[in-house]
Formats: structure tokens, sequence, C-alpha cells
């Protein structure tokens, strides 16, 4: 364990062999860390566990009260799973309500300026490029990446292995497995790169590819393109898990613009 003479541990504080811990950094109440984390220069923590070997950045905010008006100060926390990596000046705010806790994964990489807000839950392999912000109850899925910049609504859901470009912005959620641009952050196709990535086969590429298609399509609404894609498209697992992702959302998941939706009806015409 190395523990730099500058940093503050409080007493309540929970440190495994092997920590390294840097200058003028603040370890806070009920805090524990496990072995080989590495925790740079003025981060600060509190109230929040953080897995093996995750790397703290410089001046990175952990566990600090969450911006949220309802939080009166009741019990809660941070999770941060195995092999993260949490940048300059990265925040990651513990949860609202009592006993709840904000979320990441194992093997996540939250870039410099990145905001994960309070009772967020991120799954494993999570990327967030450059001030990517993301709001309070949002979840991400296994191998999402959010690109710089990039903002969601509170209470969004974003599918596994999805890909969203920098600058966008959601208030729906995002379709698992597809790569998605703009404000709102429409889907535009498959993240074939990345299925590709983490082995996911041709075949089930393809059936992706023709689902987002279909779903896409000015012939149907959502409804009529689910039944399509189960009639038209040979079973496939990460079809199945797109159409129960559509089917379970209760915000409304981002696929055609109201642009799109209108020339849809002036077509029908």
């Amino acid at each position: 364990m190395t523990i730099h003479p500058t940093a503050i541990i409080d007493k309540s504080a929970k440190i495994a062999p092997g920590v390294e811990i840097g200058p003028n950094a603040v370890i806070g109440q009920d805090v524990e860390i496990l072995s080989g984390v590495k925790i740079g220069a003025g981060a600060t923590i509190e109230f929040a566990k953080i897995g093996e070997n995750t790397k703290i950045a410089p001046y990175a905010s952990i566990g600090g009260e969450p911006q949220d008006l309802g939080y009166k100060g009741e019990k809660t926390g941070v999770i941060i799973g195995k092999n993260c990596w949490i940048r300059e000046f990265a925040t990651v705010n513990r949860a609202s309500g009592e006993g709840n806790n904000t979320i990441l994964g194992d093997k996540c990489m939250i870039m410099a300026y990145a905001h994960v807000a309070h009772n967020c839950v991120l799954g494993n392999e999570v990327i967030m490029a450059n001030a990517a912000t993301i709001g309070g109850h949002t979840h991400v899925g296994y191998g999402a990446w959010l690109g710089g910049m990039s903002v969601y609504h509170q209470n969004v859901r974003i599918g596994d292995l999805a890909i969203i470009s920098g600058a966008s912005a959601t208030r729906l959620d995002i379709l698992p497995y597809s790569k998605s641009e703009g404000a709102p952050a429409l889907a535009m196709g498959v993240n074939a790169i990345g299925l590709r990535r983490r082995g996911i086969d041709k075949d089930s590429i393809n059936a992706i590819h023709q689902a987002i298609r279909i779903l896409k399509s000015p012939k149907y609404n959502t409804t009529q393109a689910i039944e399509v894609i189960q009639n038209e498209i040979e079973k496939n697992e990460y079809v199945d898990k797109m159409i129960e992702f559509i089917k379970t959302s209760k915000r409304g998941v981002c696929i055609k613009s109201n642009k799109e939706f209108y020339r849809q009806e002036e077509d029908c015409e």
C-alpha cells in the first residue's frame, strides 16, 4: 500500500493491500477500496466501493451528493466494478433514496469531464467519451459507447452495444446494437464494427440490420414493423432482445424523427 502523506483518509475507510493513493486525494466516509486500485492526486471519494484494479485519475469526484432536490441526506452510495478507468474531472454521484446505489460494471471507461448522475446503472465495458452526460436513473447496457458531449435525459435506457455519436442528445431510449446520431439521436443503422469486435456472427449482424431497416421503413409504424420482423426474419436471439427492448420501453425508442413520420403520413395519402 502506498499512501501519499498529504492524502486525507477518513477513519471509516477500508483500504486493501496494494492500493496507491496520490497527493491531496480525499478518501471520505464509508469508502471501501479493494486491491490494486490507483487513485490520482486531488481525487475525492466518499460513500463508495471501488473494485479491484480500477484507476481513478486526478481530480475525479466519486460519491458526491446527488444533484436531486428530493435528496434529504439519506444513506446511499456508489459501487464501481473491477478494472474501470475514471478519468480527470469525471463525476459519479451517489444515489438518491435510502439504501440505493449508483452502479458501474466492470471494465467501464468514464473519460474526462463525463458525468454519471444519481441512481444510474452501467453494464460492463461501457465507454463514456469526454463530457458525455447521463441524467439520473439512466440504464446503460453492456458495451455501449456514448460519444463525447452527448446528453441523455433522466430515466433513459441505452441498449447493449449501441454506439451514439458525439454531441447527440435524447429523451428517448436508444435501440440495442444500433448506431445513432443527432438531436434527437435517431437509429441510423447497425453497429456492425462493435458487434464484430464482440464476436457476434455475421448472420446475426445481418438479421439485426434487416430488423432496423424494417423498423425505420416508412411503410410501417413500430407495432406493424415488429410483426413484419417476426414473420420475415428467421428467429435470432439479438433480434428478439431488440423487440423485447422496444416492447418494455416506457419512454419510447428513438427510431424515426417526427419529420419522417409526417412524410410517412403524406406518402400514405
